[in-house]
């Protein structure tokens, strides 16, 4: 097999050469274009027929280059290297087997990644579909919700009315479905709102007092902000007005906020009682000891939000203090979310609550949240405050109180005013 180059002016004139000079048998086994022309390279394996005279003259002065190339033309070894096959057979041979030879791992790769990016894709495809599954079940279980609440609007509108003067009042849509339940059918509005209110007042507790009455230790618990100090000194006046300031001492077990010790510290020089703190349960122990001939002892406690970790070490303070039997109340705010509220008290679900304290009720525009949690809770509710100053504001919980101001609240805040008389009149009968 031998090789031989081939300039033209262009790819017709080249080939032309190589037919003319090699014939038809010839192989074409490359070809490059030139600044000038076109350059074939060709391969053949018998000698050509050499031609005229004339006619090699005449291919010759087609391409001017070529008097420029030496006569002898150069084999395949020197075009690829002098390792190479010397045959266009045995170059074809190795090809071949090096593609075989590649092809398996090629094909495994390709596969692989082909079957890689398929599963990726599947599992990307599926995990949308079933997000938009869950969108449109979602969806659409909100319009069958409005549906069949619309179906039972129509069906009762008068049961509506009412579960949506509850809810606008603060209670929750639970208790409110419920106590409508129990509403008689034949009642005009102003009657089924009368009967309504006072079976929220029937299912309120309150516990009457008990704090001064009773005396003993108590801790007041609850969130940082709910007004703990402010309340103990409140109760402390109180009970040092009836009973002498020498038989009620407060203690605070409040480490981390600054000048929490100072602040309890000033009261008690105003009330005339004596303040300790006591971080640990060893030191309350020994504290409790001291104040034994004391009738109350009130202990006002650090305030943690809902998720510090400390506050499950304050609690486990209370449970190994064994000096004394403490009673322990928990301070909320009346103006806080009921979701706040009810997550509050779950927080102290170790704890056995004697009651709770509203405080800052002179900063609400609703009263029904702080009626459903305690109702909900079954939490007695012992006293109210309104107020910062001491001790007058503070109040006994007293249940026609709360019911009423809550049906004013949402009578004032809450309501539209063609149905406001009809709530007025309503509070002032329970």
């Amino acid at each position: 097999m031998k090789i031989r180059r081939f300039f033209g002016k262009d790819m017709r004139d080249a080939l032309n050469q190589v037919k003319e000079e090699l014939g038809s048998d010839a192989v074409i086994m490359s070809n490059k274009k030139l600044a000038d022309g076109v350059e074939i390279v060709a391969a053949y394996d018998k000698e050509p027929v050499k031609k005229s005279v004339i006619g090699t003259t005449a291919a010759r002065s087609a391409s001017p280059q070529q008097d420029n190339k030496p006569k002898s033309s150069p084999s395949l070894s020197e075009i690829i290297g002098d390792s190479g096959p010397d045959s266009l057979k045995a170059l074809l041979e190795k090809q071949a087997k090096s593609a075989q030879e590649s092809s398996p791992v090629s094909s495994s790769k390709d596969e692989s990644n082909t079957s890689q990016t398929s599963s990726i894709a599947s599992h990307h495809d599926m995990g949308e579909i079933k997000a938009e599954l869950a969108s449109l079940r979602n969806v659409l279980q909100f319009q069958v919700n409005g549906l069949l609440k619309q179906q039972q609007r129509n069906a009762h509108p008068m049961q509506s009315y009412l579960t949506d003067s509850l809810e606008g009042m603060g209670i929750s849509p639970e208790l409110a479905r419920q106590v409508v339940s129990f509403t008689p059918a034949d009642c005009s509005e102003r009657e089924a709102w009368v009967f309504l209110l006072k079976l929220l007042a029937n299912r309120l507790k309150t516990n009457q007092n008990d704090i001064l009455t009773q005396a003993g230790v108590v801790a007041l618990m609850g969130p940082t902000g709910t007004g703990k100090t402010t309340t103990i000194a409140k109760l402390a006046a109180r009970y040092a007005q009836q009973h002498g300031s020498d038989k009620v001492a407060l203690i605070t077990t409040d480490g981390y906020r600054i000048a929490a010790y100072e602040q309890l510290a000033t009261y008690g020089k105003i009330i005339g009682c004596p303040v300790k703190k006591a971080i640990n349960a060893e030191q309350l122990d020994e504290v409790l000891y001291q104040f034994r001939n004391r009738q109350l002892i009130l202990l006002d406690t650090a305030g943690f939000g809902q998720r510090d970790i400390r506050l499950i070490k304050q609690l486990d303070t209370f449970k190994q203090t064994s000096c004394a039997t403490i009673k322990s109340y928990l301070v909320l705010q009346a103006n806080a979310q009921r979701q706040v509220m009810q997550q509050t008290i779950k927080l102290y679900d170790d704890i056995s609550l004697q009651g709770c304290i509203f405080t800052k009720l002179d900063e609400c525009y609703s009263l029904g949240e702080m009626v459903s949690v305690a109702i909900e809770n079954n939490l007695p509710i012992s006293y109210l405050t309104d107020g910062q100053k001491v001790p007058e504001d503070i109040r006994n919980a007293e249940v026609k109180y709360m019911i009423s101001t809550a049906a004013r609240m949402y009578k004032k805040y809450g309501l539209t005013p063609m149905t406001s008389r009809h709530v007025e009149q309503a509070s002032v009968a329970v």
